[in-house]
């Protein structure tokens, strides 16, 4: 029987690990990316152990491993008092319980992983998609220089303002939601006092405030991620610089430990936060949706990321397991839509191991492992 051959447009981290589960399974990939090349983007990502459990079925662990932090643990800490109201262990203890480890990397390292894995897979780079269409034996890609490719199905990975999602369902718009974002990476050899090994996530006076840290690079980083409700502010952009001085004045009743890492915060972005409801349907014939294409969601539970690896790994297992690509799709969206969604809605709400330590059903899944049953699917919080 012949190899389906699959198209992914867009090679960011959900597009690149849908064509590593593919390779891995003996299906071919071709990946269109509309940037011109492979740039350092982005700052911290906490992959949970989930992630990691996916990611080392791709091959790609031990690079990783070699640059990131194993947090001890994952706590909860009260923005005033700095009372903990939460403490998961991870470290050991964590892989023991998931199977995997959490690991926190700078997200071009993660990306960088990624592309060295897939270093014999074939990425058209300068690639930008203008439609699409498809009949029963067949999808195509019209790009906009009019070249038109055939495949046996098409995956649009390419993020919250996906052109694949646009051609099969139309144009929207994300939806603002009153709350920005600052980021920023600080020396830890600034803040040698203070106790850094877990991932901590400091909960503010509303959910809209809250500020989370992790190491990087091995120990040597702290990323520092924080939000704040800011209606007037509406950039979408990461290459927006804020300035430490917002930074601090946001903050300023939060506690000393949370004063002292921002007063590190030298380089400032800020961008404003989107999303989008879940969607009633990702698939259309042989064209379907991965990642932010189809649940872009806010960073309160640290599975944006994580959500678009597991969507790769079970859509490349589903292709596998029969030879009707249009069913094949249809099974990975009924097996994928629930856990994503919930997750999507439950991220927003940012009320997840406030007060609590159970992150098994989310930090439990085994994208390689689950059924591929719809009907047996856990649910996901």
């Amino acid at each position: 029987m012949t190899s389906p051959r699959i198209a992914i447009v867009g090679a960011g981290i959900g597009g690149l690990s849908a064509a590593l589960a593919l390779k891995r399974l003996h299906i071919t990939p071709v990946v269109f990316e509309q940037a011109a090349r492979f740039g350092r983007v982005g700052a911290g990502i906490n992959l949970t152990p989930n992630a990691v459990r996916a990611l080392d079925g791709l091959g790609v662990g031990q690079a990783l491993r070699a640059t990131a932090f194993r947090p001890t643990r994952r706590i909860s800490r009260t923005w005033d008092s700095g009372e903990v109201t939460s403490n998961l262990e991870m470290g050991d203890a964590g892989e023991r319980r998931y199977g995997a480890p959490q690991l926190t990397v700078h997200r071009a390292d993660l990306l960088s992983a990624l592309e060295t894995a897939a270093s014999d897979v074939e990425i058209r780079l300068g690639s930008r998609v203008q439609r699409m269409a498809q009949t029963d034996e067949h999808a195509e890609l019209v790009l906009d220089n009019g070249q038109t490719h055939r495949f046996d199905a098409i995956v649009g990975a390419d993020g919250i303002h996906s052109a694949v999602r646009e051609n099969l369902f139309g144009a929207d718009q994300p939806i603002f939601t009153g709350q920005v974002a600052f980021r920023s990476i600080v020396d830890t050899q600034r803040l040698g006092h203070l106790d850094l090994t877990p991932t901590t996530k400091w909960w503010g006076p509303n959910t809209a405030s809250q500020i989370f840290t992790f190491l990087i690079h091995g120990g040597r980083e702290l990323f520092v991620f924080a939000t704040a409700r800011e209606d007037s502010w509406r950039h979408e952009s990461w290459s927006v610089k804020g300035t430490q001085e917002e930074l601090l004045a946001a903050y300023a009743p939060f506690h000393p430990e949370v004063q002292d890492i921002l007063r590190g915060c030298e380089v400032v972005l800020k961008t404003a936060l989107y999303v989008r409801e879940p969607m009633a349907q990702w698939t259309r014939g042989r064209v379907t949706l991965l990642g932010d294409a189809c649940h872009p969601m806010l960073p309160f539970m640290a599975q944006g990321a994580a959500m678009g690896i597991e969507d790769a790994v079970v859509l490349a297992r589903c292709l596998a397991d029969g030879p009707d690509c249009a069913s094949a799709l249809q099974t990975y969206e009924a097996l994928r839509k629930p856990r994503a969604s919930q997750i999507q809605v439950a991220s927003g709400k940012n009320d997840w191991l406030r007060n609590d330590n159970n992150a098994d059903s989310v930090y439990g899944y085994d994208a390689w492992g689950t059924t591929l049953n719809p009907a047996d699917q856990p649910c996901a919080v």
